[in-house]
C-alpha cells in the first residue's frame, strides 16, 4: 500500500479573531483528526510548534487521499508527497545495477 506525507496549513483567512470561536473551530477540526487516527485513515499526525501547519502520514491510494482531505476543505490546504520506503529504494538501486 502506498504511503503519503501530507503537509498541511490552516487557511488563516478562516481563523476567527475571537479566541473562543477560534478554540471551537480548531477543536472541531481536531476531533476530525482524532476520528481519522482512530479509524486508521491517518497513521501519524502532528503540528509544527508555533505555526498553523503540520503533517500527516497516510496509507492508501489517490482516491483515499482525495476523500480524506475533502473533510478538511475549505479550512486546511494540503501539499501531498508520495513516500518511497527503504525497500522501494533498495529495488531501485538493484534495477540501476543490472
Amino acid at each position: 500500500m502506498a504511503r503519503y506525507l501530507l503537509l498541511w496549513e490552516m487557511d488563516r483567512t478562516k481563523i476567527p479573531v475571537n479566541p473562543e470561536e477560534r478554540g471551537v473551530g480548531t477543536g472541531m477540526l481536531l476531533e476530525l483528526v482524532k476520528q481519522d487516527l482512530k479509524e486508521g485513515k491517518i497513521k501519524d499526525w502532528g503540528v509544527f510548534a508555533g505555526e498553523h501547519a503540520g503533517y500527516s502520514v497516510l496509507e492508501g491510494n489517490e482516491m483515499d487521499i482525495l476523500n480524506l482531505i475533502q473533510r478538511y476543505t475549505p479550512f486546511v490546504y494540503f501539499e501531498t508527497h508520495p513516500i518511497a520506503s527503504v525497500a522501494h529504494v533498495d529495488e531501485m538501486i538493484k534495477a540501476l545495477t543490472k
